[in-house]
């Protein structure tokens, strides 16, 4: 059993910082690839970034150079740094987990946090 619980979001003004928070907890081996999405009511959730267990990560060009995103494994918790945030960056951001259940192979299982608001004032 595995819970995603995000948590920082709030209101921030255009040009400021906010860090968000995703901490797994439960039963499991380990967690492995991490990613923040955020979607918008009538649209697609989207990737934001993503980041693998050694510290590889990548961003959508959207944000890349104002947001950064970081993990600690023991803690098996992730962190997305967004810096200069804008209006386009108002949405609900979600945790997302790549759960190994067991050291001995088998299937991996997808995890999904509740989503935390981040709305970005002009």
């Amino acid at each position: 059993q595995v819970q995603l619980v995000e948590s920082g979001g709030g209101l921030v003004q255009a040009g400021g910082s906010l860090t968000l928070s995703c901490a797994a907890s439960g039963q499991f081996f380990l967690v492995g690839v991490m990613g923040w999405y955020r979607q918008t009511q009538g649209k697609e959730r989207e990737l934001v970034a993503s980041i693998h267990r050694d510290g590889e990560s990548t961003y959508s060009a959207s944000v890349k150079g104002r947001f950064t995103i970081s993990r600690e494994n023991a803690k098996n918790t992730m962190y997305l740094k967004m810096s200069d945030v804008q209006p386009e960056d108002t949405a609900v951001y979600y945790c997302h987990a790549d759960v190994r259940q067991s050291p001995f192979g088998g299937t991996r299982d997808d995890h999904w946090g509740q989503g935390t608001q981040v709305n970005v004032s002009s």
